[in-house]
Parts: structure tokens; C-alpha cells; sequence
């Protein structure tokens, strides 16, 4: 069976901040994939690299995804073991969905997981947050 993770965009306000950020070498592990660092090793990880992805919410909305490729153990400046969620390159828009804020990530079943986007609707800027909430407030996405 196939989980996913939830996890807040931090400092990114669209899609596009996130996009302009794996695209640069800092984000870039190694191998040139992308990777998000965190202190938590999923317990459910081979569930995860079943097929999972990383959800991003960006201002109290799911917004994208990107497929996790596999987690790597890095070694921390301070001594400190953590995990590397290595991400695929592409950033997949989704369906938009509120998402409170929490902290750290959490683990999105495929049922509760937002569906994506259209092929053609990709590259479609971002609508602003504000209004993204609201039609998601009325159902209409």
C-alpha cells in the first residue's frame, strides 16, 4: 500500500518559489536531485517509496507534489543523523485543498490526497491564496 506526506512549503509563497528553489544547486543533493531534509525518519517508509509523493501546502493550501525517489541518511554539521527525502525534479500541480498548519509532516493517504491537474493546466500560475481558500470554501476548484 502507498502513503504519502503532507509537508508546509516554508518561505515559499506560490509553486513557482518552490520551482525557482530546486533549481538551484543548494537544494540539490549529491546526485543533482532535489531533497528535503528533515529530522524524522518515516516509520512507514517503505509504504512512502511505494509510489508516494511529497504534498506541498503553500499558505493553508495543497498546491503541488513532487514523487519521493528514495530517502538517504545525511550527517548533519552538528553531529546529528537526519533524513533526506530525495524528491524527482518534476513539481506536479494539484488540485488546490485547505490544509491547517501543522508541524513537521504528516502522513496523506492516496483517498485524502488531491488529485492533479489537468496536463494542460501544468504551467497555470498559482491563484492567489486568498481566493484559492475561498473556492475551496464554496467546493469549486
Amino acid at each position: 500500500m502507498t502513503i504519502n506526506l503532507v509537508k508546509l512549503c516554508v518561505g515559499a509563497e506560490a509553486v513557482e518559489d518552490l520551482i525557482d528553489w530546486q533549481d538551484s544547486p543548494r537544494a540539490w543533493g549529491p546526485d543533482g536531485q532535489p531533497r528535503h531534509i528533515t529530522r524524522m525518519w518515516p516509520k512507514r517508509a517503505a509504504e512512502l517509496l511505494d509510489g508516494g509523493s511529497l504534498y506541498w501546502v503553500f499558505k493553508g493550501m495543497i498546491l503541488a507534489r513532487q514523487r519521493v525517489v528514495r530517502l538517504d541518511e545525511v550527517l548533519g554539521g552538528d553531529g546529528i543523523t537526519r533524513c533526506a527525502i530525495v524528491l524527482d525534479r518534476d513539481v506536479i500541480r494539484t488540485e488546490s485543498v485547505p490544509r491547517r498548519p501543522f508541524q513537521g509532516w504528516r502522513y496523506l493517504t492516496p483517498e485524502d490526497a488531491p488529485s492533479d491537474l489537468a496536463g494542460s493546466r501544468q504551467h497555470e500560475d498559482s491563484l492567489p491564496p486568498e481566493l484559492s481558500a475561498a473556492l475551496a470554501d464554496i467546493g469549486v476548484r
